[in-house]
């Protein structure tokens, strides 16, 4: 019998923000058998998550971090959940191993345009550390291709999906935001720095307001990466929040990139979504989407 990948056998440290993400990688972590450590950022880990927590750490308290990861023998990262604050250099004080590399700190994360999990994820791997991403732990939680739930698209549906497509290629192509709407072969939002959540309700108060008409229920989200966007700790996610305010918005249905998009609450958020009455399926942009022909 051949041996496991040795991938598949390292010990996983979840470095966890705010959300039910974390929780959800444990649990999948878990059922698969493999072994994993749960530091929980003070501040931003939901208490369900600090009540599992192998450690909680302050976002400065970086060489607590490593010395955590070298007694639990952890070399293999996932940084999951959301974060809302930059790194608190107060609660250093005491942290001889941060202190010792606060110039090395202070540049990475000062320097450049990139975001600020893009440079933690180069302060980790400079320390020989390697960040992997839910598809490499967890690609079940990913959106498969094709239909999701129970409901179908209808025909004008599919040409909904296909423009708003287009239009999310063009937002990333300027690193704008990843989602956008189209209603009636017509683009209504694209999303910019307010997310996803707050241009669904835009678009619902744009039909409130009679700036977008439809009949019935009409029009698609779709939501995509951006071109150089870093899968690993910036996954396109949709979950039961986003089918209550599409529902809201007066939309038909939702689309993501299958295996580049994550299902949040899974369960949760296809049963909202039957019985809502809202399609949701996954794209394969490998195969050119195969929207036009539907």
């Amino acid at each position: 019998m051949p041996a496991p990948d040795q991938a598949e056998t390292r010990r996983i440290a979840l470095i966890a923000g705010n959300g039910s993400l974390p929780g959800q990688i444990a649990d999948a972590l878990a059922a698969a058998g493999r072994e994993f450590r749960i530091i929980a950022i003070k501040g931003e880990a939901e208490a369900l998550t600090r009540e599992r927590a192998d450690a909680e750490l302050g976002w400065g308290e970086i060489g607590r971090l490593y010395n955590f990861l070298k007694t639990s023998g952890c070399r293999d990262i996932v940084l999951i959940g959301g974060v809302s604050r930059r790194p608190d250099f107060t609660s250093i004080l005491g942290d001889l191993g941060t202190l010792k590399r606060l110039p090395t700190i202070i540049r990475a994360l000062a320097g450049g345009d990139d975001s600020l999990l893009t440079k933690v994820i180069r302060l980790l791997e400079d320390e020989g550390y390697r960040v992997v991403g839910i598809k490499d732990v967890a690609p079940q939680l990913l959106a498969s291709g094709g239909v999701l739930g129970r409901v179908q698209p209808a025909k004008d549906d599919w040409r909904d999906v296909e423009l708003a497509l287009k239009a999310t290629e063009k937002l990333g192509e300027l690193d704008i935001g990843q989602a956008a709407i189209a209603v009636g072969g017509r683009v209504v939002a694209l999303e910019g720095a307010e997310g996803t959540d707050a241009m669904l309700e835009r678009c619902a108060e744009l039909k409130r307001i009679g700036r977008v008409r439809a009949k019935g229920r009409a029009g698609v989200l779709v939501k995509t990466a951006k071109p150089n966007q870093d899968l690993r700790v910036d996954l396109p996610t949709v979950g039961p929040r986003t089918i209550d305010l599409a529902l809201a918005a007066g939309l038909a249905g939702i689309a993501v990139e299958a295996h580049g998009a994550l299902i949040a609450e899974r369960d949760e958020t296809l049963r909202k979504a039957d019985t809502a009455g809202l399609f949701l399926i996954g794209l394969d942009r490998s195969q050119g989407a195969g929207v036009a022909d539907q």
